[in-house]
C-alpha cells in the first residue's frame, strides 16, 4: 500500500491529481482542502470510477491553528506518507504598490508556511526512516531567469521561497531517505490561471500535467533529490 498526501485538491491540477492515483487501488489517498463541498464531489467521484475511498479532510492552509490541525489528523491517520505533494496555493494578482502586508501574510502562509508544516510533520512522524518523495509544487514565476508577469510579485516571490526551502531541506535531509523535490510549472489550464488572466488559453491542461506531476512523484526521488525543475513548454 502506497500512502499518499494531496493538499489543494479541490480543483484544478489537485483534482485530477486524485483522480489519477485512485485509478490504483494499492494506493491510500489523504486530501486536505478548504473546500469541503468539492472533496466530498471528488471522493464520490473516486468511489464510483475507481471503488477507492479516499480520506478527505477540510482545513485552512492560512489558519492560526492549521499546525494544530494538521498533528491532529495525522494521529488520526496514523501512517506514513510515501509521497507528498504540495500543491495547495493562492495567487494575487496586483500593482506591487498596492499589495498590502495582509496580502503578503496571506500568501506566503499558504503558498510557504504551510507546506514547511506539513513536510515537518511527516518528518516527524517518520520513525523509521522510511522512503518519503516531498514535491512540491512551485512555478517559473519563481524560478531564477524565467519571464516574469507584472501583478504577480507577491505570488513569485512565495514560490521561489517554496524552492529554495526544497534545496535547503534535501541537504538537510540528505542522509535520510526523504527526499524532496521541486517542479516549476509553466502555464496549465486551472480555475486559478483563469482567475489571474481571463483571456490567456494555457498549452496545458489540468489533466495533462497532474499525469506528469503523479509519474514524477512515483519514480522522479529516484533521479533527483534537492532539485528545481522546470516543467513548461515555453522558455524563459
Amino acid at each position: 500500500m502506497t500512502n499518499i498526501l494531496i493538499t489543494g485538491a479541490s480543483r484544478g491540477i489537485g483534482y485530477e491529481l486524485v483522480k489519477q492515483f485512485a485509478a490504483d487501488l494499492n494506493n491510500h489517498i489523504v486530501v486536505l482542502s478548504r473546500n469541503l463541498n468539492k472533496l466530498e464531489q471528488l471522493k464520490q467521484q473516486c468511489e464510483q470510477l475507481y471503488k477507492n475511498t479516499i480520506h478527505i479532510y477540510s482545513i485552512d492552509f492560512a489558519s492560526s491553528n492549521f499546525h494544530h490541525q494538521f498533528h491532529e489528523l495525522l494521529k488520526k491517520e496514523n501512517k506514513h506518507f510515501h509521497i507528498v505533494i504540495n500543491n495547495a496555493g493562492v495567487l494575487i494578482n496586483k500593482p506591487f504598490t498596492e499589495t498590502t502586508t495582509t496580502d503578503w501574510q496571506t500568501v506566503f502562509t499558504i503558498n510557504v508556511f504551510a507546506p514547511a508544516t506539513i513536510i515537518k510533520e511527516v518528518i516527524h512522524c517518520n520513525k523509521k526512516n522510511e522512503q518519503t518523495h516531498v514535491v512540491n509544487i512551485s512555478s517559473m514565476g519563481g524560478f531564477q531567469g524565467s519571464v516574469k508577469f507584472t501583478g504577480l510579485s507577491v505570488y513569485s516571490a512565495s514560490k521561489a521561497a517554496l524552492a529554495n526551502l526544497t534545496e535547503v531541506l534535501a541537504e538537510e535531509y540528505k542522509e535520510t531517505n526523504i527526499k524532496i523535490n521541486c517542479l516549476a510549472l509553466g502555464a496549465a489550464q486551472t480555475e486559478m490561471l483563469q482567475e489571474a488572466f481571463p483571456d490567456y488559453q494555457a498549452p496545458v491542461s489540468a489533466k495533462q500535467m497532474a499525469t506528469y506531476i503523479k509519474e514524477f512523484s512515483l519514480s522522479g526521488d529516484k533521479f533527483f533529490n534537492g532539485k528545481i525543475l522546470p516543467v513548461s513548454v515555453s522558455t524563459p
